[in-house]
Formats: structure tokens, C-alpha cells, sequence
């Protein structure tokens, strides 16, 4: 019975950005930018969403003053008239809008928790593996294998390459898959699946990056304690290397 009352609803929701002085920005401000965007200016905008302009230049400044950085750059002049269009932080607003837009609109049609993926990477040159020390939590302070979350839209193979440049500053390629670990207790943040490759370094120099304090070499026959199940994962590389 209930199954066929959830065929018939839809989920709503309703999300904004605060700071400590309160709202920052929601979905009106949203609009009002992108059509600014759009349409080059702040009258035409407000008249397309039958709003004042004294309304949308006051909403404007709300914003700008709460973030304290400038959304809109005018300029005056011309047969039509001055333009308007967004700087830089604007447009960047924007796109963090619609980032977790997506993530809400997705979650809303996926009402299900689903595991996260990451990528971590081995690398060994003359019986040395590459570590990174963690700079943030979990495992703040403890070494562990290169890697991350992989990005929507982008492959595992792209994603370890990406997280090793971030965090070692080394360019790799890939040279094979070394295995799958889906331990849902393998990371205390949440249920986290990551797939694992060899890796081979083709250019940079080694210096610790994003999330990593420091990047260096340990010998594999005397390695520090490892975050997660990175000592699991080494082990296991070391008996089917």
C-alpha cells in the first residue's frame, strides 16, 4: 500500500547557502543571476522575473555584502545602454549553485546510500614504495597509499592519475589493476569502495600536495603504520607481484 502512495508523490526540497551572518544565497538569487548572465543586464533580468529592479539590485547587494566579494560588473554607455555581466566570483557562485543542485536533484530520484568510490596507487622504484602523510582526518598524521574520490563523470583509470599529480606532483601512467577492496568498515568516514592501481612515474618530482603533509619513499620490507587497509592492500600486491 505504501509502495503505491510513493508512485504518486514527488520529493520537494529547498536548499541555500549560509554564513555567520545568515542566507548567502538560494534559488532566487540563483536565477537572477543566471538571467543577468544571460541577458546582459539587471533591468532586463528583473523584468524577465517580474521582479523590481530596486528588489534584484537589492538582492544583489546583499549578497556582495555577505561574501564580501563583488557578483556583477556594470558598464556604462553605448545606444543601448550600459551592460551588465558577472565577475569572476559570480560565475563561481553559480557553478557551486548547480553543483549541489545536481547532487540534490540526483539524491531525490535515488532515494538509496550508495558506496563511494576511490582510486589509491602503488608506485615502487628499487624496492621503495611511494607514501603519502595525510593531512587531514581520518588518519591525520599516518602515511597511506596515494589516491582519492573519484569524480562524477571521470574514469578510475583518470582519477588516480589526477590524485597522484595533487599529491605527489609526479606525472604516472597506469600499468595495471592491482585489485578491489569493498570492506564497508575500511573507512571510518563512510562505506568507501577503492580500486587500486600500479602505477609508473613518466615525469614531475616529488613534493606532497592537497591532501597530502608529504610525499616520500619507504622501503618495503620496513614501512610505517598505514591509514585504512593500505597495509592489507601492500601485503597483498607483494605476494601476487
Amino acid at each position: 500500500m505504501f509502495g503505491k502512495l510513493l508512485s504518486i508523490m514527488e520529493l520537494k526540497y529547498k536548499f541555500w547557502f549560509e554564513n555567520s551572518r545568515g542566507y548567502v544565497f538560494g534559488k532566487g538569487a540563483y536565477e537572477l543571476l543566471k538571467k543577468i548572465d544571460e541577458l546582459g543586464s539587471i533591468r532586463k533580468a528583473s523584468m524577465d522575473m517580474h521582479i523590481s529592479y530596486r528588489h534584484a539590485w537589492g538582492l544583489i547587494k546583499e549578497i556582495e555584502e555577505n561574501l564580501e566579494i563583488k557578483v556583477v560588473s556594470s558598464e556604462r554607455g553605448g545606444r543601448e545602454g550600459g551592460k551588465t555581466k558577472l565577475t569572476e566570483e559570480g560565475k563561481k557562485l553559480l557553478e557551486e549553485y548547480e553543483k549541489y543542485d545536481k547532487v540534490f536533484k540526483y539524491v531525490s530520484k535515488h532515494p538509496f546510500i550508495k558506496p563511494s568510490l576511490t582510486v589509491d596507487a602503488i608506485l615502487v622504484e628499487e624496492k621503495k614504495i611511494l607514501l603519502i602523510r595525510r593531512k587531514r582526518e581520518p588518519f591525520k598524521g599516518m602515511y597511506a597509499l596515494p589516491g582519492g574520490f573519484v569524480e562524477h563523470g571521470e574514469r578510475t583509470e583518470d582519477a588516480i592519475v589526477r590524485e597522484m599529480k595533487e599529491e605527489t606532483s609526479l606525472d604516472v601512467k597506469v600499468k595495471r589493476l592491482v585489485g578491489v577492496y569493498s570492506d564497508p568498515s575500511r573507512d571510518p568516514r563512510d562505506h568507501t569502495v577503492t580500486v587500486v592501481y600500479e602505477v609508473e612515474r613518466i615525469g614531475g618530482e616529488i613534493k606532497g600536495g592537497d591532501d597530502a603533509s608529504e610525499a616520500r619513499f619507504f622501503p618495503l620490507d620496513n614501512l610505517p603504520p598505514l591509514a585504512f587497509d593500505h597495509e592489507k592492500i601492500v601485503k597483498d600486491y607483494l605476494v601476487f607481484h
